[in-house]
């Protein structure tokens, strides 16, 4: 089954709205002037929360091609949770990805594998693709190996749901985060082929065959071909580059530095 290879830019707490749109609005016009096709290479931003609205406006007024995510959702859909922000809103500004899990959440706000799959299911219910984030830390790659957390974490997600939706996984490498320290295309690859078989042995080969698994960490413009020839690496999930409207769209253009 072809993939289309997702590219995927996590803002982070970076950029307020006027920002925000100076960006995509630099990012779209890098890209159309790079001829970028979007049917054979997606391209999402996730801004933070309170620049998706500017930024969902600008994609409607200038009829842009790029896609919308949320960095994050609450596992509630309404009530007494200050601070919370609901999937149905984020379905309402025509969000289409949100980030689940990502290793700052789990770190920072003590996010284990239940509030992870809780989240999970809500992004579910409000048909919202969830970008799972899963990885291991330093300590858990010298105790455990390299693929073992990942997959734990990836499984943990996908429990329990009385129907799984479209989703994606990112497998980001605690170590690798902003570190400058990168996995090698070949053990990124060999961590992305073993969750897809974990998928595949709990949710069967077709699920398994359409899932796109990114890779994450320190990826910029003159590594990310190593990572994406690899059958088993559908994307990547771009962090302190994605900032860089030149140098995210280096990323996107990827297709043009390897043989497909």
């Amino acid at each position: 089954m072809a993939r289309i290879p997702l590219i995927a830019g996590n803002w982070k707490m970076n950029l307020d709205h006027q920002q925000a749109i100076a960006l995509v609005q630099k990012l779209s016009w890098t890209l159309r002037d790079a001829a970028h096709d979007y049917k054979s290479c997606e391209v999402v931003v996730f801004p933070p929360f309170t620049d998706i609205r500017s930024v969902q406006t600008l994609m409607d007024a200038d009829k842009l091609e790029l896609g919308l995510g949320a960095q994050d959702l609450s596992k509630f859909d309404s009530g007494a949770y200050t601070g919370e922000v609901s999937g149905a809103f984020l379905k309402k500004l025509e969000v289409k990805y949100v980030l689940i899990g990502h290793s700052e959440r789990r770190q920072y706000h003590n996010e284990g594998d239940e509030t992870v799959q809780a989240k999970t299911a809500a992004a579910f219910r409000h048909g919202i693709v969830p970008v799972i984030c899963v990885g291991e830390t330093l300590e858990e790659l010298e105790n455990e190996g390299q693929s073992a957390v990942p997959v734990r974490q990836t499984l943990a997600a996908l429990a329990g749901h009385d129907k799984i939706g479209d989703f994606v996984i990112a497998y980001e490498p605690v170590w690798a985060i902003g570190t400058g320290k990168v996995a090698s295309p070949e053990e990124a690859a060999a961590v992305c082929g073993k969750i897809r078989e974990a998928i595949s042995a709990e949710h069967g080969p077709e699920i398994a065959d359409a899932t796109r698994i990114l890779y994450g960490g320190s990826v910029k413009a003159n590594n990310v071909a190593g990572f994406l020839r690899s059958s088993e690496v559908d994307g990547v999930l771009v962090g302190g580059a994605s900032l860089d409207a030149e140098e995210f769209s280096g990323i996107a253009r990827f297709q043009k530095h390897i043989a497909l």
